[in-house]
Order: C-alpha cells, then sequence, then structure tokens
C-alpha cells in the first residue's frame, strides 16, 4: 500500500474510532437533560475535503519538522484563546498545549538550524477558526471542534514519518511518538469534552471523501486498518 493510500485507511478508521468514542460518552450522559442551547449552536460544521488532509504528506525527517512547527505554531495561537473561558478545565487544556507544544517548537525549530539550515519553512493551510471574538460555550465548543481534527493531522504526520520517513536522528523518532501518543490522548478527551457539555460529538468533515485518485475506498479497506481504538497502524 502506497503512502497516500495509508494515509486515507488511516484517517476512516480514526472517523470510526472517534464515532465510538463519542456514541458511548453520548450514552452515558442520556439522561442529564436536553442538550443545552449555546451561543454556538447555530454555527456550521466546517467542511474541510478529506483531499486536503491527503497531500499533507512528509517523507524525512526535515519535511516532518518543517510542517510539524507550523502546525504547532497555529495550535499555540487557537490555544492561548482559552485563557478567557470559564470552563477550569478548558483553560487547564489550553494551557496544557501552550507550554508543552511551544517546547515542541523551539526543540524542532533549533534542530532545522543544526542539521537541515537549508530547510524552507512549511506553507500551512490554517485549520482553525478566529477565536478571538468568541467567548463563553462559542469559545469552547468551536476549539474543541476545530482542535480534534487538527491534533489528528500531527498524529498522521507523526506516524507517517515513523512509518515511512527516512529518519537519521533518533531524537526526531522520539519526538513523533510523543506527538502522536499525547494528541491521540487529548483528542479523546476533548471528544468526551463535547459529549458531556454539548451533548453532540466531532463528526467527519463533511464532503465526499475518497482516495488522492478520485476513487472511492472499499468496505474491506476503510474497516480493516489497524487503527481502531487500539492504536493507529499498528502501534
Amino acid at each position: 500500500m502506497d503512502m497516500k493510500r495509508s494515509m486515507g485507511v488511516a484517517i476512516a478508521a480514526t472517523a470510526v474510532a472517534t464515532a465510538t468514542a463519542v456514541s458511548g460518552a453520548t450514552l452515558a450522559t442520556a439522561d442529564r437533560g436536553p442538550k443545552p442551547t449555546t451561543a454556538a449552536a447555530g454555527w456550521r460544521q466546517p467542511c474541510w475535503p478529506m483531499g486536503s488532509m491527503h497531500r499533507i504528506v512528509v517523507n524525512d525527517e526535515a519535511g516532518y519538522l518543517a510542517q510539524m512547527v507550523a502546525h504547532h505554531q497555529e495550535a499555540v495561537e487557537a490555544a492561548r484563546q482559552l485563557q478567557r473561558s470559564s470552563r477550569t478545565e478548558m483553560r487547564a487544556l489550553g494551557a496544557s498545549i501552550v507550554k508543552t507544544q511551544t517546547a515542541e517548537i523551539a526543540t524542532m525549530k533549533s534542530w532545522l538550524t543544526t542539521w537541515y539550515p537549508g530547510q524552507k519553512a512549511a506553507l500551512s493551510r490554517p485549520m482553525m477558526r478566529d477565536l478571538s471574538k468568541l467567548s463563553g460555550d462559542a469559545l469552547d465548543e468551536t476549539f474543541l471542534q476545530d482542535m480534534i481534527p487538527h491534533h489528528m493531522v500531527a498524529v498522521m504526520m507523526s506516524q507517517q514519518v515513523l512509518m515511512h520517513g527516512r529518519i537519521q536522528h533518533p531524537q526526531i523518532a522520539d519526538l513523533a511518538r510523543t506527538v502522536r501518543d499525547s494528541q491521540h490522548t487529548e483528542m479523546f478527551q476533548m471528544q468526551r469534552y463535547l459529549a458531556d457539555w454539548f451533548g453532540t460529538g466531532w463528526r467527519m468533515p463533511c464532503g465526499p471523501w475518497g482516495w488522492p485518485d478520485g476513487s472511492t475506498p472499499s468496505p474491506s479497506q476503510g474497516t480493516g486498518s489497524p487503527w481502531m481504538l487500539g492504536g493507529m497502524m499498528g502501534w
């Protein structure tokens, strides 16, 4: 299976795992009353065509570092907005993301300077909406809905470089495993917040999806991925 098709299988199976986890969390909160009416209720689910995720390809550790620096920077900027949240859990989540990913950005930049001084900065397509004018439930729900797929991309890039990248420095392999595992855990934490507070869950980005060549995966390709609740592509 080629690299792009592996990414597509991972995305499809991630949606299955996400739906399973959120469904369980929603059932656990089903008796807590009607779904809250929030300031965020009027916004529509963001629509990211699946092909845009497919196009994020990392073939070596230099490309991984360049892509991940840009990706982390967007996450840090969004997470800083959570200091205005009224929920202690969200402020703690935001502070954790800022602290962890800011340190990782500094480390990755130092590696790029030392090992790959000619590496160009990555051009990252924005995935997060502007949170600066949101507050209350609208801020929290929008952040959660946007940060889950944002984390998903980081997990995919990290697993991709571990499986297919030409890693020359063990420090980068260690970082990729840390990013993959920690953000995978945070994805499920954020899904539970959506279920507990808003009675909702994250959904696969809307619109038709398939492989980059325009074909559609068969059911066996979608359900046969090693990434279910236990891990991604065998980890």
